[in-house]
């Protein structure tokens, strides 16, 4: 790499870095980072990626130290289930949906007709996904890339992510340097990464191109494709609220541990009135918020009288998980994540 394209960079890292970085002192490795393009421009030509986006791509790549901060620093504070659902399942997104649901209704049939998931529950997820296009993608995604293959902490990972963006913005005739997204490389409304959208993007407007991030029909589209193929069952509910025996094996509350309905009920899971739940031989596990329940129980036994026996225990609230559950943790791995699928889904019928 030339001199002026080492200035160039670490100038780049100076205004970016919230402490100066002399171009003459800058600990940037400038043969990483060369070798890095060299890498994606050698692979990108022999997977037949077209000239015109090579060099669209590696035309003036910027490293974005906050990017990789990003990665490094991702938060490990996590909400309580009510924090979440507070946070997620608010009044505004709820009357956001409806009105989104009023805006596009031809679209959400359409998308109902061909992949069996209906309105309510693609809605659920454009809005915890990007509040119905609302949150707008900073990044540009090639620099994001970049950034994180030089970090070297998922090279493979975000390698592969560059090379399936560049085979998108060939396929579809897309300005790759206009495509934007999370420091991670979401991107559109329904928050795919690359490779998702390679494997599962549709044309829903019939344009011949797909574009997740300008079109919300073929961004509706994609998306009912990927919940179809994660096998969406229509009929099936994806929890059901209940309650538990005070003294329950906490243990079983993750969601990992899979019973029949009519095992559940001899343990002692009940309706939320205290009615018997539906039994049957269909299998599904039970989630509830282990760390409160735990943070419940202490308090409880804190404030038992002296002269009581036994600390009385508090009511254990939790939600049977049905396989749709599953379904939408192979799109997001976080129990809390599917919860407010859930919820906000029923408020959005």
């Amino acid at each position: 790499m030339s001199f002026k394209s080492a200035v160039r960079i670490c100038s780049a890292l100076a205004i970016l870095l919230p402490v100066a970085v002399r171009a003459d002192d800058c600990r940037f490795d400038m043969a990483r980072w060369e070798s890095i393009l060299d890498n994606v421009r050698t692979r990108a030509a022999a997977e037949n990626i077209s000239q015109e986006t090579i060099d669209a791509t590696l035309k003036n790549p910027l490293f974005v130290p906050s990017v990789v901060k990003s990665d490094k620093n991702q938060s490990e504070f996590k909400l309580t289930l009510e924090q979440y659902l507070n946070r997620t399942v608010n009044q505004k997104r709820v009357q956001d949906g409806k009105k989104m649901r009023a805006t596009y209704p031809t679209m959400l049939g359409r998308v109902e007709h061909k992949y069996g998931v209906p309105p309510h529950i693609m809605l659920a997820f454009w809005g915890m996904e990007s509040n119905f296009g609302e949150i707008k993608s900073r990044h540009k995604l090639t620099n994001a890339f970049l950034s994180l293959m030089y970090d070297g902490r998922r090279e493979t990972f975000f390698t592969n992510q560059l090379i399936a963006l560049m085979k998108i913005a060939d396929k579809n005739k897309l300005d790759i340097n206009n495509i934007r997204g999370s420091w991670a490389g979401a991107m559109g409304h329904f928050q795919f990464i690359p490779t998702t959208l390679a494997q599962y993007g549709v044309d829903g407007n019939g344009d011949n191109k797909i574009d997740i991030i300008g079109s919300v029909g073929d961004a509706m589209f994609s998306a009912g494709n990927y919940l179809n193929k994660l096998g969406w069952n229509e009929h099936e509910r994806i929890v059901r609220r209940v309650v538990l025996p005070a003294n329950f094996d906490l243990s079983l509350l993750k969601g990992d541990v899979k019973k029949t309905l009519t095992e559940w009920t001899a343990m002692g899971v009940v309706n939320p009135d205290g009615s018997p739940i539906p039994t049957n031989d269909m299998t599904a596990g039970l989630v509830a918020d282990v760390a409160a329940i735990e943070q419940a129980r202490k308090q409880a036994a804190e404030n038992i009288s002296p002269d009581a026996d036994v600390a009385p225990m508090p009511v254990i609230n939790a939600y049977l998980t049905y396989p749709n559950f599953y379904r939408i943790k192979k799109w997001n791995s976080s129990n809390w994540y599917a919860i407010a699928i859930a919820e906000l889904a029923d408020k959005l019928k």
